[in-house]
């Protein structure tokens, strides 16, 4: 998965460089006017909206920092509270704080063993087309991943259709949880022909593929 927080910085990279030219001129003073008025409307936008990034990332920051230090010692209390806190935050966050602070919430929830929340949190930003598409199709296999023998087999599998294709770079991490549903469901056939595709694809990770490896001998037998 591509770095979040490099991103997250070329986007605010970005929005600094905007810059907005326009032509007046043959114009009367009247719709001089109002084309200033609109530009210098449009240019306060945009420096809000910058500012206001900056202000998330640095909110985002400061609610994740206590359970992302590396010698963390991460309780299920501190677990919960810290991904209430970070659910609060994502409802009045800009777009990219808002799928990342769902994200964080989701991981922590499942950690500190509370599953549901965590399937919900991971289906909505699969569902939210104004999130990246990387961060949706992720939180798409990491619901599978969970709720593989607890949800419907039938949407699982629906969610990971448009992941599987060979231009998603998740495709065969997606195959392997389409192989898990199927052997879930007893269709032993299916299971092992997806699985044989994912330890030959090269595209896939080598984890994935060495894990599709020994679920062939175990099938095999």
């Amino acid at each position: 998965m591509v770095d979040i927080f490099d991103e997250v910085s070329e986007d605010l990279r970005h929005e600094r460089t905007v810059k907005l030219a326009q032509r007046y001129g043959g114009l009367l003073l009247l719709a001089a006017v109002l084309v200033l008025a609109g530009v210098a409307g449009q240019q306060y936008w945009q420096a809000r909206k910058t500012r206001l990034a900056e202000a998330a990332a640095k909110q985002y920051l400061a609610l994740t920092q206590a359970v992302d230090q590396p010698d963390a010692k991460v309780t299920p209390a501190m677990a919960d509270a810290t991904a209430q806190k970070l659910v609060d935050f994502s409802k009045s966050a800009p777009e990219i704080y808002k799928t990342m602070a769902r994200l964080r919430a989701a991981a922590l929830y499942a950690n500190a063993g509370e599953l549901p929340k965590a399937a919900t949190l991971w289906s909505r930003v699969g569902a939210d087309e104004a999130a990246p598409n990387l961060m949706r199709d992720a939180a798409s296999l990491l619901f599978a991943q969970h709720e593989i023998g607890i949800d419907n087999d039938t949407d699982i599998l629906a969610r990971l259709q448009p992941i599987v294709q060979e231009k998603n770079p998740y495709h065969g991490l997606a195959r392997e949880m389409q192989a898990m549903v199927y052997l879930n469901e007893g269709n032993t056939a299916m299971a092992k022909s997806l699985f044989a595709q994912v330890q030959d694809d090269p595209g896939t990770p080598q984890g994935a593929q060495n894990r599709a490896q020994a679920m062939l001998a175990k099938l095999n037998g």
